[in-house]
C-alpha cells in the first residue's frame, strides 16, 4: 500500500505528522516532492559499488536524522535542490545509465520515499541502491520492496548515549537493527557479477567517530553475532572528517587518531566479519564531499 502524507507524515521513525503535501516541513526540512541536490557519477563508494565507470548517485536534499557531524549537511538540513517529480527523477535516472552508472545510488531517500517507488515502476537495466542512515521505518521500507536491489544503510550507533547525543534518536540502535533486518529479509545475502559488482543485497556502513571506539566495538559485534559469512557486507569507514566548528560537542571537531582507527580495524579483524571493506585514513578529506551543485 502506497503510504501517502496528505494525512501527517510518517515516512520516517520521527513521525512527526508534518502536512508536508501543503507546504508544511517536515523534520527533514522538506515539503511533499522529491528535492535533488545533485545527480553525479560518484567514483569514491566502495569498489562494488563504484567500479570503473561510476555509481549513478541522486542525492536528495533534507534528512530527517540531522546528526551533528554530517558531512552533507550542506544539503540535508534543508530542502536544498530541484524539485522533481516521479518522471522527472525517472528521467534523471536514465541519463545516468546512459553515461555508464553502474547502478542507481539514492541517498537519503526515506522522506520522499512514495515517488521514489513511483519513479522506480517499471524496468531499470541497473540495480537500485537505498543508501540510507539507517534510521528507516520498517514500514516504510516494505513501500520499496521488489524495487531496490541494494540496501546501503549506515548503521551509526549500537549505544543509545551517542545516538541521543548527537542525533537526538536514542531509539537509533533499536530502529537500525530491525531495518537492517528488513533489508536482508527483502534481498537475501549478497551477490555479485563476474566484475565483481554488487548486484543485490545489504551493505552495512560504519563511521568511526572520534572517541567512541566502545559505539564501534558494538556495532561490529551486531554485525558479527546476527550475520554469516556470506550474508551482509560490511564497511568500516575512517572517513570522518569535521565539517563544522561544534562547541557543544569538541570531540568531534578533529579527525581519527591512527591509534583510535587501527583499535578499530583489530576489532573488525578478530570478530570473524570476512566479507567487506576497510578504509585507508587518508579518506577523511573534504575533497572526498561531493559538489552540491544542483547539476
Amino acid at each position: 500500500m502506497r503510504k501517502s502524507i496528505n494525512t501527517g507524515c510518517r515516512l520516517c521513525p520521527r513521525r512527526c505528522g508534518a502536512m508536508r503535501s501543503h507546504n508544511e516541513t517536515g523534520m527533514c526540512g522538506c515539503g511533499g516532492k522529491p528535492v535533488v541536490a545533485a545527480a553525479v557519477l560518484h567514483m569514491w563508494e566502495e569498489p562494488c559499488i563504484s567500479g570503473e565507470n561510476g555509481s549513478g548517485t541522486v542525492f536528495f536534499g533534507g534528512c530527517g536524522l540531522r546528526c551533528r557531524f554530517c558531512q552533507n549537511s550542506e544539503i540535508s538540513r534543508r530542502a536544498t535542490g530541484k524539485t522533481m517529480y516521479a518522471n522527472g527523477l525517472r528521467s534523471v535516472f536514465f541519463d545516468l545509465i546512459d553515461k555508464g552508472a553502474h547502478n542507481i545510488n539514492l541517498v537519503t531517500p526515506t522522506h520522499f520515499a512514495p515517488d521514489v517507488a513511483d519513479a522506480l515502476e517499471g524496468f531499470l537495466p541497473v540495480p537500485v541502491i537505498n543508501n540510507c542512515g539507517g534510521y528507516e521505518s520498517v514500514e516504510t521500507l516494505r513501500m520499496l520492496e521488489g524495487k531496490i536491489q541494494i540496501y546501503m544503510p549506515d548503521m551509526k550507533y549500537s549505544l543509545i548515549g551517542p545516538a541521543k547525543k548527537y542525533s537526538r534518536a536514542g531509539d537509533y540502535p533499536e530502529i537500525a537493527k530491525a531495518a537492517i533486518t528488513e533489508m536482508y529479509r527483502q534481498t537475501g545475502k549478497y551477490s555479485v557479477d563476474e566484475n565483481g559488482m554488487l548486484k543485490s543485497g545489504v551493505l552495512i556502513r560504519h563511521l568511526v567517530l572520534p572517541g567512541n571506539l566502545e559505539n564501534t566495538f558494538g556495532v561490529i559485534d551486531w554485525v558479527s553475532e546476527n550475520f554469516a559469512a556470506g550474508e551482509v557486507l560490511f564497511s568500516l569507514m575512517s572517513q570522518y572528517t569535521p565539517v563544522n566548528h561544534d562547541t557543544e560537542y569538541p570531540e568531534l571537531n578533529r579527525r581519527l587518531t591512527r591509534e583510535e582507527y587501527e583499535a578499530a580495524q583489530d576489532y573488525l579483524f578478530k570478530s570473524g566479519i570476512e566479507d567487506g571493506f576497510v578504509q585507508e585514513p587518508s579518506s577523511a578529506e573534504k575533497e572526498y564531499i561531493p559538489d552540491f551543485d544542483m547539476k
